[in-house]
């Protein structure tokens, strides 16, 4: 397989293990913590949005993990840049993780509206399921996946919501993205599946010595 490139590099992709160390490594091997990663990865999400669609109205698809956290954070940086942003949760607010529900109380405190059922805008941020998907998508997040499947622009986190980021498999519902920010290094998966739309890679901050200790060889992506 040929080396994604972004800009003038080529760049190796991650299985979702390797993804997953790499998340570990950022935590327990550098300190940098969950909630700065999300926070990077919700601010570029929100400015990728703005560049891509010019948005005026955006609903964001939330799940109850990290990518669902990562949504809530850009929620609030597309709040601050003056953009009509809503938000759908896939599950009970009392379900959300640790880090992503301080992330929706903060939504909550600035006045940001949260809605059971998503409202019709001009892009829908899928923010559902990141690269721990176990399985076709069931429940709520399946009918939110159809939902945004209706002919709407979405931009998605990470990968797809319903796409294995390791097989590119498909699951059924699986989101068909307009474009997909992921997130560090691409994934294997998003390489040829039709569902990511535009690839785009955004910096989460990891240091050249996660790679390093990995094997990997990656040039300073985002020096550009």
């Amino acid at each position: 397989m040929d080396l994604p490139h972004f800009g003038r590099h080529s760049v190796p992709a991650l299985t979702e293990a390797q993804m997953r160390e790499v998340d570990r490594a950022m935590i327990d091997d550098v300190g940098i913590s969950l909630v700065q990663m999300m926070e990077n990865a919700g601010r570029n999400l929100a400015d990728l949005a703005i560049r891509l669609f010019a948005p005026g109205t955006v609903t964001v698809l939330a799940g109850r993990g990290g990518n669902g956290g990562g949504g809530l954070a850009a929620t609030r940086h597309l709040a601050n840049r003056g953009v009509d942003v809503s938000v759908t949760l896939a599950a009970d607010p009392d379900l959300l993780g640790e880090v992503p529900r301080a992330q929706y109380d903060i939504l909550l405190r600035m006045g940001v509206s949260v809605h059971t059922e998503p409202k019709n805008v001009d892009l829908v941020v899928d923010a559902l399921i990141g690269y721990s998907l176990r399985g076709d998508p069931r429940g709520r997040f399946a009918e939110l996946i159809e939902w945004a499947n209706g002919g709407r622009p979405t931009l998605s986190l990470d990968t797809p919501s319903g796409l294995n980021v390791t097989t590119g498999e498909a699951g059924t519902p699986c989101i068909q993205a307009d474009a997909t920010m992921t997130l560090a290094l691409p994934k294997v998966g998003l390489l040829e599946a039709p569902q990511v739309g535009e690839l785009y890679l955004a910096d989460i901050s990891v240091p050249a010595t996660v790679y390093q200790a990995m094997g990997l060889r990656v040039p300073v992506v985002f020096a550009e």
